[in-house]
């Protein structure tokens, strides 16, 4: 199972967020780039970053600061966040982006992301992200009436190969993840999967490395101490 340890960007800062509420922003490090070496230093080989004003504003925003992490280090830059078309994408992927992710757009706009899994394969992921096991979009503003393993299947008939699923109820809590939800995803369909939201300590990363799952987002847990990044991924390795 692979750690990815998060950083999400508001108005070009690191921010962290509670439930997705932009009203809780606060900032959680000074500079993207030395939070990003303090990962590599920890042994990660992957950063999962979002573009939170991207998300809001439905466009890339910060695209300078994802694509600098992409260039001037050796991780693989997974990024979520306001990418609702083909130019979006084509921007990270040329721009040395390893994964993007498709949120909204996979319940508004599946043909795009059929479209996308056609030309980049698994470089293309899908971000569900649900309230009591329903989808939310927009930035997590809106709620819908779709159910996130419906959801799921739909986009593995499509050929997409990872999905980010985040509890929203539980991000940036640090309440651990929502074992029953994940473990009934990773169930219902075969796409690799990836925890996200809820992650406080090594108990979770060993609860979803016993489920079998493919990789866990860790962000605010990293940032308040309760989990150390270093024995995270020795722990998985």
């Amino acid at each position: 199972m692979i750690i990815l340890p998060a950083i999400d960007i508001k108005d070009g800062n690191c921010v962290r967020l509670v439930r997705g509420d932009y009203g809780t922003a606060h900032k959680v490090a000074d500079d993207y780039m030395k939070t990003a070496q303090s990962f590599i230093q920890a042994g990660a080989e992957w950063i999962h970053m979002v573009d939170l004003d991207g998300a809001k504003d439905a466009k890339p925003i910060n695209t300078e600061i994802f694509l600098d992490v992409a260039k001037n280090t050796p991780l693989k830059v997974e990024i979520g966040g306001g990418i609702r078309n083909m130019d979006a994408i084509e921007l990270y992927l040329s721009g040395g982006i390893a994964r993007v992710i498709l949120g909204s757009v996979a319940l508004k706009n599946p043909a795009l992301v059929e479209e996308a899994v056609k030309e980049y394969h698994e470089r293309i992921a899908v971000g569900i992200d649900a309230k009591n096991g329903f989808v939310a979009v927009e930035g997590w503003l809106d709620t819908s009436e779709a159910d996130y393993i419906s959801l799921a299947k739909e986009m593995q008939k499509m050929g997409v190969e990872t999905i980010i699923f985040t509890d929203i109820s539980k991000d940036g809590t640090l309440s651990g993840v929502n074992q029953e939800q994940l473990k009934a995803l990773h169930d219902a369909v075969k796409c690799n999967i990836i925890a996200s939201g809820g992650v406080h300590t090594m108990e979770d990363i060993k609860a979803c490395a016993k489920m079998g799952l493919y990789g866990t987002i860790c962000g605010k847990s990293l940032y308040q101490g309760t989990l150390d990044l270093r024995e995270a991924i020795s722990y998985t390795r």
